[in-house]
């Protein structure tokens, strides 16, 4: 929980009780991922077999249509296995229902997109704390709150999403992908529409939340530099996982 609007908690802290470090959050094997098209099915992903440990700074890497963002898709719930096994924080992601995805999406992980997806027409304050609102928590706006001081915008609570700049909107937008404190926090290209400077301060944010709070990433990136931040590095090509450095 947030005890104070500075509170930093170790890895260890951050884990839940019970919870195995060395232990595997996610956990693919075999998996597929096929979707329909003109002249037929195409496969995406083509038998991932993949495990990430619990903590584990993971930096997903490879060309535009290797299946990365699909993969991420997966891993969110956001779409289902054509087949394998996918097992994320303990659950079984092909038993689901959609249901039982939405509230594994709003206890278990953090999303943050090339896009901002904030709500226009909600403070900044408003747009993160929608998700614990969902949730019926109580303290949802001093949770929001203490979430936007940790990105550093502890004085645009007020402002609308047309108040703000971009990295402003992404701080934003990270701020409500970690209100809840994510075991596993998922990040797609998050700097893609932002400038090299305001992009620095993002990831910067990102990587530090991570280490606050003791999250898995996993981060899909095209900078070499950002996926070196990460302790291990997997490459995609093709659907499959080609390389994987830290493991």
């Amino acid at each position: 929980m947030l005890d104070a609007p500075n509170a930093i908690r170790t890895p260890a802290a951050a884990s839940p009780s019970g919870v195995d470090r060395d232990a595997n959050l996610i956990e693919a094997r075999g998996l597929t991922f096929k979707v329909a098209a003109g002249g037929g099915e195409v496969n995406i992903l083509r038998g991932v077999d993949m495990a990430v440990r619990q903590g584990e700074a993971v930096g997903l890497v490879g060309p535009s249509g290797s299946g990365k963002t699909s993969l991420l898709m997966l891993l969110a719930g956001l779409e289902r296995p054509s087949g394998g096994s996918l097992r994320v924080a303990g659950e079984d992601m092909a038993r689901l229902d959609e249901d039982a995805l939405a509230r594994f999406r709003r206890d278990q992980l953090g999303i943050v997109f090339q896009a901002f997806h904030l709500v226009p027409t909600m403070t900044a304050l408003e747009n993160v704390a929608v998700p614990l609102e969902f949730a019926g928590r109580g303290d949802a706006f001093e949770r929001a709150r203490l979430s936007l001081e940790r990105v550093g915008l502890g004085h645009r609570l007020d402002h609308y999403p047309g108040q703000l700049s971009g990295g402003e909107q992404q701080r934003v937008a990270l701020a409500r992908a970690v209100v809840a404190e994510p075991r596993l926090l998922l990040a797609d290209e998050p700097t893609g529409n932002l400038d090299g400077a305001t992009g620095q301060k993002v990831m910067d944010l990102l990587f530090g939340l991570r280490d606050q709070l003791g999250m898995t990433l996993l981060l899909i990136t095209h900078d070499p530099a950002v996926a070196a931040r990460c302790g291990r590095r997997i490459r995609m090509a093709d659907g499959l996982l080609a390389e994987d450095q830290g493991a």
